[in-house]
């Protein structure tokens, strides 16, 4: 522990004495607000000791990190049937590429990329509304971090859709593949929200700590 504590403290320390550290996101315009100056780093062992360093306790909207929390969720609807939909190779391309798309007949490489993660959010759609399937989503999250203070940051869902060209030509290309079996605004709505949901580095790092505890939380 002690030796944990002195690495993240060390880190944090680095981080902070460089002023060239942080660079937002420009392509998400609300994203572009952050402060680029702050920093934290948060560790959690298998017996829930936890491990702090830096702006920790800043909430930040966590984007690309809430595919494996949906992934996870995905696979315990569908099980295995999940990979004839999506599939489990690295893509090669940027994150949100269509090119791979035309050639593999509207199946995503894999679900951490966004044609994946929409395919993901579609499979959760299934039997819900949109509002339904995006609170599953968050008390999922709560439950695993044991915090039902997380939120979804509207403003930042709100601003993912009204700039977010490239995933509305991805969902509807794989639904003209018959990928997406919802339209592709309900399924685009489920994805926005999810990777706008608002957490700390503590409150990540518990959340994340059944994945490394053998899917026990």
């Amino acid at each position: 522990m002690p030796e944990l504590e002195q690495a993240l403290a060390e880190v944090a320390a680095e981080m902070a004495a460089r002023t060239d550290r942080g660079s937002v996101a420009s392509y998400i315009p609300q994203l572009g607000k952050v402060d680029p100056q702050k920093f934290g780093i948060a560790g959690v062992t298998n017996d829930g000791r936890v491990i702090l360093a830096g702006d920790a306790d800043q909430p930040f909207s966590i984007q690309s990190v809430s595919k494996v929390f949906t992934l996870t969720l995905a696979l315990g609807k569908i099980g295995d049937a999940l990979w004839q939909r999506v599939g489990r190779e690295p893509s090669g391309n940027p994150f949100n590429s269509i090119v791979q798309l035309e050639h593999e007949n509207g199946i995503p490489r894999n679900p951490f990329i966004n044609a994946g993660a929409i395919v993901v959010s579609d499979v959760l759609l299934a039997g819900h509304q949109p509002r339904e399937a995006i609170g599953e989503i968050l008390r999922f999250i709560q439950f695993l971090a044991d915090d039902d203070t997380i939120i979804i940051d509207r403003e930042v869902a709100a601003s993912e859709r009204a700039t977010g060209y490239r995933n509305f030509a991805l969902a509807n290309y794989m639904k003209s593949f018959g990928n997406l079996h919802h339209q592709p605004e309900l399924a685009l709505g489920v994805y926005f929200h999810h990777c706008a949901v608002a957490m700390s580095c503590r409150q990540l790092a518990m959340a994340g700590r059944f994945l490394a505890n053998g899917g026990r939380n």
